[in-house]
């Protein structure tokens, strides 16, 4: 994750709050960040969000279309 969504994490408590995070990468997709979102707000229901590729991002509208749908 970027320095600014750690210290953004470290400064606001999210408990309650649903987040599910998306990403674009050039290959290592999450990594260990949803997990890590996790230990810096235990608080809050953290779900898998979408990791898509940077190469494929100009065209993943319907992926994302679809997995923004699905979540309700």
């Amino acid at each position: 994750m970027p320095m600014a969504v750690y210290s953004f994490l470290e400064e606001y408590d999210l408990s309650g709050k649903t987040v599910i995070p998306f990403v674009t990468s050039g290959g290592s997709g999450f990594s260990d960040t949803v997990s890590r979102i996790g230990e810096l707000q235990p608080g809050a229901d953290v779900q898998e969000g979408i990791a898509v590729s940077a190469s494929g991002a100009m065209d993943a509208r319907e992926e994302i279309r679809s997995w923004l749908d699905g979540l309700g």
